[in-house]
């Protein structure tokens, strides 16, 4: 059984800065299995029955992307409709009810300043809010909603800024991991 999995969805995943140096944190902790969507499945063709067994062995889930348009990449909407309709709506009683309770986390860039992310910022609201349809995602599974790990200002941080929050990440997930 995976400790914990982070499914990662970035797009142009081979200019990230940032979710790349997330993500290669992660990876180097114990327990911890990072499966890129986009390489998995450059066709966009979700592999529902390996994606099912995949979440299944994992104990905790985290979902890793930048946020575009005030949602998750497409491809991640797309697990989450082949997936978890599968788990939840085709089969609750004997996919969904066996991962009830399991803490989901998560972990979102995003290109733009805290600052735009206010009342009478560029994006009107706070992120955490932005980010409600997956929390309400969460609750309809029954599945343990955790703060977001978030980082802002992805696109023009220096590296010393993406180090310190790779490096924030890895902690969150340790203290996920014992919590």
């Amino acid at each position: 059984m995976t400790d914990t999995l982070i499914l990662l969805c970035h797009p142009d995943f081979a200019a990230s800065r940032a979710n790349k140096a997330l993500a290669e944190a992660a990876a180097a902790l114990p327990g911890v299995a990072v499966a890129h969507l986009d390489a998995l499945y450059p066709a966009g063709r979700i592999d529902t029955e390996a994606e099912v067994a995949r979440l299944l062995a994992a104990r905790r889930l985290v979902l890793q992307f930048p946020v575009q348009w005030y949602a998750t990449p497409p491809l991640l909407k797309a697990w989450q409709d082949a997936v978890l309709t599968r788990m939840f709506y085709i089969n609750p009683q004997t996919e969904g009810a066996r991962i009830a309770g399991r803490p989901v986390l998560v972990a979102a860039t995003a290109g733009n300043r805290p600052e735009a992310y206010t009342a009478t910022g560029a994006n009107l609201f706070p992120l955490p809010e932005l980010l409600r349809p997956l929390q309400a995602t969460a609750h309809r599974c029954g599945l343990a909603w955790q703060e977001p790990f978030l980082f802002f200002g992805a696109r023009a941080a220096t590296s010393e800024a993406i180090a310190a929050a790779a490096t924030a990440y890895a902690g969150r997930l340790r203290g996920l991991a014992a919590a």
